[in-house]
C-alpha cells in the first residue's frame, strides 16, 4: 500500500511572526506562528514546517524558544530549518522539541554536514531543505540558490540533491523559488527532474494555488505537499486539500 499524500503548511517566520510574500520578497505579516499551528495541527495537517527566513541572512541561529512554544502547542511532526550549520544545531533544535530539521545553506557551505548529522541522529532527522530556480548555465535547466532565494549557489539543483542523500539526507524539500508565493502552480518539471535521481521522500513547495495543484504536484512525484499563503490567508483548506488528492485516488490521512 502506498504511503499517504502529507499535506504540511509552512510558517516562514521572520522576526518572530509568520510572515509570506512573492519570490521571498514583499514580506507580509500572516500571525503569530503558534496560533497558526494550533490552528493546522486541529485542522489535520500531517506536520508543520517551520523556517526561519532571515537565520541564514544575518547570520542568526533560529529562534528556539518559538520553537518550544510550537512544540508544547501541537503534538504532529515539526520541522525546523533556518541558520543550521551542524551537528550542535540540530542537537538544540531536538531538545527543544524539532523532530526533523531543515539545511541549506549549511550544507551548501559544508556539505559533509550532513554527513556528520545523519550519521549522529540518522537519515529521517536530516531534510535538504533546496531552494532552486531556473537557471540557464547549469546542466539540468536548475540552479541552487541560497539566504532566501538571493544568492546563487553555482550548483546543479539535481545534482546536488542526489549527492545529498548519498551523503545521507532521508528527505528532500524542494522550493520553487521562482513560483514560490506566485499560486500559479508547482513547477511540476522540477519535482520530475528530482523524483528521477532520488528515492527518498521529497516535499514539493512553492506556487500552490488550488487544490488541483496539490494532486498535480502529486501526479509528478511528490510525496508531500506544502504551502503557506494559501492556508494563512484562508484561501484554501487543509481538509478541501486532502479531500481533491483522495478523490484523484492518493491516500491521505483523515482526521
Amino acid at each position: 500500500m502506498s504511503l499517504a499524500i502529507r499535506v504540511i503548511p509552512c510558517l516562514d517566520v521572520h522576526d518572530g511572526r509568520v510572515v509570506k510574500g512573492i519570490n521571498f520578497r514583499s514580506l507580509r505579516d500572516a500571525g503569530d506562528p503558534v496560533e497558526l499551528a494550533t490552528t493546522y495541527g486541529l485542522e489535520g495537517a500531517d506536520e508543520l514546517t517551520f523556517l526561519d527566513i532571515s537565520a541564514s541572512s544575518d547570520g542568526r541561529a533560529t529562534t528556539y524558544e518559538m520553537v518550544r512554544r510550537t512544540a508544547e502547542t501541537v503534538f504532529i511532526p515539526l520541522c525546523v530549518g533556518g541558520g543550521v550549520r551542524g551537528v550542535d544545531d540540530v542537537d538544540r533544535l531536538l531538545r527543544t522539541g524539532a523532530d526533523k530539521i531543515g539545511i541549506n545553506t549549511g550544507a551548501i557551505t559544508r556539505p559533509e554536514a550532513i554527513d556528520e548529522i545523519a550519521a549522529r541522529f540518522g537519515n529521517q532527522v536530516v531534510v535538504l531543505s533546496l531552494d532552486a530556480r531556473r537557471e540557464a548555465g547549469q546542466p539540468s535547466g536548475f540552479g541552487v540558490t541560497t539566504h532566501g532565494g538571493r544568492t546563487s549557489a553555482g550548483l546543479d539543483a539535481i545534482e546536488w540533491a542526489k549527492e545529498a542523500v548519498d551523503r545521507g539526507a532521508g528527505e528532500i524539500l524542494l522550493n520553487s523559488m521562482d513560483a514560490d508565493g506566485t499560486t500559479s502552480g508547482f513547477d511540476l518539471e522540477m519535482i520530475e527532474a528530482v523524483r528521477a535521481v532520488v528515492d527518498v521522500p521529497l516535499i514539493a513547495s512553492g506556487g500552490a494555488g488550488t487544490v488541483e495543484h496539490f494532486v498535480d504536484a502529486a501526479r509528478a512525484g511528490a510525496d508531500a505537499v506544502l504551502a503557506a499563503s494559501v492556508f494563512h490567508y484562508g484561501t484554501l483548506r487543509i481538509a478541501g486539500v486532502k479531500q481533491a488528492l483522495s478523490q484523484a485516488g492518493f491516500p491521505v490521512r483523515l482526521g
